[in-house]
């Protein structure tokens, strides 16, 4: 509960009930650069950001970056924004709410960049996964034209999945592999590692990372494929065993 008081003064802190963003809309949307961060720097987002590690991590490597955390876990959330206001970062913001309201606090062409890191796969519903059709349309509402969207994952499910809408989709590829930190793609931003990424590593599972365009030149498309499920995480065994039953 103290962590949820300290959220409500942070000064890097945005949280709106959504009955006051509906009424009253967003004071910030088109003008984070100007009213917030007080410059004409791009925007970078972490969707899902958890405790904020990539938020965090990567305004100290880029103060040339805004970079904005966003997750509905606040008590998550308190320690990247209590890091950011300790080491006195100003590129930082986090705002706690459901990333399907994006539109709410972000005008179009807002956002330069969008990481996604460890997201639950959501091997059920095609439609809730974070790089399904239906979010990158999201996010290409407050998207520059040629936004880039960076996944980085422990599920073979989930790179699978998306490396597949990629391909269909023709989207630009600029980086892609299914075992990071033994390949050329790894460097100094992707050796940045989230809470939950650790525990991966720690399992000896392998992270996947794929980096793409999320051009705005035509309606998307799901891919039409079987892919093996993820046996290892977000299913408990009953849930598993109905699965592979079915």
């Amino acid at each position: 509960m103290q962590k949820f008081r300290d959220l409500e003064s942070f000064p890097n802190v945005f949280q709106y009930p959504f009955s006051v963003l509906k009424e009253k809309g967003f004071e910030l949307k088109g003008q984070w650069q100007e009213k917030y961060f007080k410059n004409d720097h791009p925007i970078v987002l972490e969707l899902g950001c958890g405790k904020g590690e990539y938020t965090v991590g990567l305004a100290k490597l880029f103060p040339e970056k805004n970079f904005i955390g966003i997750d509905i876990k606040g008590a998550r959330m308190w320690t990247g924004a209590k890091e950011a206001i300790d080491e006195n970062l100003p590129n930082v913001a986090f705002l706690r709410t459901h990333v399907e309201l994006l539109s709410y606090f972000f005008a179009a062409q807002e956002v330069a960049e969008i990481w996604i890191t460890f997201p639950d796969p959501q091997m059920r519903k095609a439609n809730k996964r974070m790089t399904s059709s239906r979010f990158l349309s999201l996010y290409r509402q407050v998207m520059v034209p040629d936004g880039i969207i960076h996944l980085k994952t422990d599920s073979r499910f989930l790179y699978t999945y998306t490396s597949e809408l990629v391909k269909i989709n023709d989207l630009p590829v600029l980086a892609d592999t299914d075992n990071l930190y033994h390949s050329e793609v790894a460097n100094e931003i992707l050796s940045i590692r989230t809470f939950y990424e650790k525990q991966w590593i720690e399992r000896g599972l392998n992270i996947k990372y794929l980096k793409f365009v999320c051009s705005k030149t035509s309606e998307l498309k799901e891919p039409d494929i079987e892919i093996p499920v993820d046996t290892y995480r977000s299913f408990n065994r009953g849930e598993l065993n109905e699965l592979f039953a079915n």
